[in-house]
């Protein structure tokens, strides 16, 4: 398998580099910054696996993610946020996100699964990973989910989840909807801004109102549930 890291930091890029080699039998190369990966990518036949910095000099991974799925149908992405991994609110299971430091354990368990996955599938994240990881990133734009056949969307203003959308509701009703959604494709947009703002509690009471009324649905579902 064919990967590409984009770091901004030659030693540490080298260091993952390093870990992939040890660790794996898979081809991997490096390079610094997303006009390098793109040139990188008009080079080359294949690469299965992106595993880039969300946000440095020169990169945005959020952008380069989508520009060399162009390129590469199925391509696979892991993301390396700025932030560290004591300011996440919630833990993911199978994370694609990893933060300082860096979970190598966790790292070389999402390559694997990376692996498995089958020529063409689409790049799926547990969609609390991508709410997460645009908040504390703080990022400003729009991020477009897709589900099967359900689409929504939410808006971001420095970090702050400020609106939310899909085809049945808006605002909290629309993020609550989202999240239950579980397993997404997304697409980033910096230049989108919100039509209105909808919803003002903090990111973090909002994400984790959603997953716990997601959680309460669930087992009010359950055979034998009583209230």
């Amino acid at each position: 398998m064919q990967l590409l890291i984009v770091h901004h930091d030659a030693e540490m890029g080298g260091q993952l580099v390093q870990m992939v080699r040890d660790y794996t039998a898979h081809d991997c190369d490096l390079v610094g910054s997303e006009d390098a990966a793109i040139r990188w990518g008009r080079r080359r036949s294949h690469c299965a696996l992106l595993l880039t910095q969300v946000e440095d000099d020169g990169i945005d991974g959020l952008v380069l993610g989508g520009s060399l799925s162009e390129i590469f149908p199925g391509l696979q992405t892991l993301f390396l946020p700025a932030y560290p991994a004591s300011a996440r609110r919630l833990e993911v299971a199978d994370t694609k996100v990893f933060p300082e430091p860096i979970d190598g354990e966790g790292l070389l368990a999402a390559i694997a699964r990376a692996e498995t996955a089958s020529a063409g599938a689409p790049d799926l994240f547990h969609v609390v990973d991508v709410l997460q990881m645009c908040c504390l990133s703080r990022r400003d734009g729009a991020v477009q989910i897709v589900q099967g056949k359900q689409s929504g969307i939410f808006f971001l203003r420095d970090g702050a989840i400020v609106h939310a959308e899909t085809a049945a509701a808006r605002g909290n009703e629309a993020l609550f909807e989202i999240i239950a959604w579980k397993f997404v494709e997304f697409a980033y947009d910096r230049t989108f801004r919100p039509p209105v703002e909808t919803i003002t509690i903090p990111w973090d009471e909002a994400l984790i109102e959603a997953v716990t009324q997601h959680k309460q649905q669930k087992l009010a579902q359950a055979p034998g549930w009583r209230a």
